[in-house]
């Protein structure tokens, strides 16, 4: 059985370790190791997290597996008033194809309180799109975002 703990202010380091470690682990395919590292500092450091926490109105929360000492994964999301935003989801790779996602996503909508929710996924990451299709998810847009130091986000918006 999982279940999903909210992330507290105490915790916010442990979470950017798991972070960190799924972020080397499943980006490797898609994106630079520079990238990976630029994207880790900015937006998943204990520094980020804690800023989305106290200024942007994101929550996270670990996946964990009952009985286990050990996080399985984790998610974010904020509340952006008609939706709310899913900014990340990540399961460590031997969790993975366990129906932990489709789990998660089921707490997710409960989240949103039948707000719509949408995200954004990177063009070419093709397992996530097919999950985020399995699960309700179209495409809804198209964007290229600069995140700095040369680097950007080639995205697909996704509502459902």
């Amino acid at each position: 059985m999982l279940t999903f703990q909210k992330v507290e202010n105490n915790q916010i380091k442990e979470l950017a370790g798991l972070a960190s470690a799924i972020w080397h682990e499943y980006w490797t395919c898609l994106l630079s190791p520079e990238q990976i590292d630029y994207m880790v500092e900015n937006f998943q450091s204990e520094k980020a997290i804690k800023h989305q926490i106290e200024n942007e109105n994101y929550t996270y929360y670990f996946i964990k597996n009952s009985g286990e000492d050990f996080n399985a994964g984790y998610f974010g999301i904020c509340d952006k008033g008609t939706y709310l935003f899913l900014s990340k989801l990540y399961i460590k790779k031997d969790f993975r194809h366990q129906g932990i996602g489709t789990k998660t996503f089921e707490k997710i909508k409960e989240l949103a309180n039948r707000k719509p929710i949408r995200l954004t996924v990177n063009k070419y990451n093709k397992n996530s799109i097919a999950a985020y299709r399995k699960w309700g998810f179209k495409i809804i847009d198209s964007v290229v975002t600069d995140i700095g130091s040369g680097f950007v986000m080639d995205d697909f918006v996704m509502q459902a």
